[in-house]
């Protein structure tokens, strides 16, 4: 099963979850998303604007992560605002597609990232997930830019 374990994801730009990847004028791609932990019997939840840069190898060489606290417990115009400043501070950019390695960051007590899951039993699957939040899943090719929601 390691032969299938994923060294670098793809992610083609969209227009929903992928909206705001590709590089900058200096050459590192970037990835610009909004993870969020589901409210549940023990938490409120959180709601997170998370920039992630990486080097043209795809390492992880930034990451820019801001908690707006849980959801709905914020204006929708000062996060809007708050993610438009994130993207602007890339510079000038040009969006497409990215490849990356898996990562995670420990922020605010939660791994952030594009984190890899290992097969639970003989017939499941290797996989990379947007988490927290899990809205975007990455599987087999690694390499063709599509995810699931």
């Amino acid at each position: 099963m390691n032969a299938s374990r994923p060294q670098k994801v793809a992610i083609d730009h969209d227009d929903y979850h992928a909206e705001h990847v590709g590089r900058t004028k200096g050459g590192r791609q970037f990835f610009l998303t909004t993870p969020f932990e589901p409210s549940s019997s023990s938490s409120k939840g959180c709601e997170y604007i998370a920039l992630f840069q990486f080097d043209l190898d795809g390492n992880l060489i930034d990451s820019n992560i801001e908690s707006l606290g849980v959801r709905g417990s914020y204006e929708e115009d000062d996060r809007k605002n708050r993610y438009l400043q994130c993207l602007q501070s890339l510079g000038e950019v040009e969006f497409g597609r990215i490849e990356v390695k898996p990562f995670s960051i420990s922020f605010n007590e939660t791994d952030i990232g594009l984190i890899v899951r290992e097969p639970e039993g003989e017939d499941d699957v290797w996989a990379v997930e947007m988490l927290p939040g899990n809205y975007m899943a990455f599987f087999e090719p690694w390499d063709s830019g599509e995810y699931d929601t």
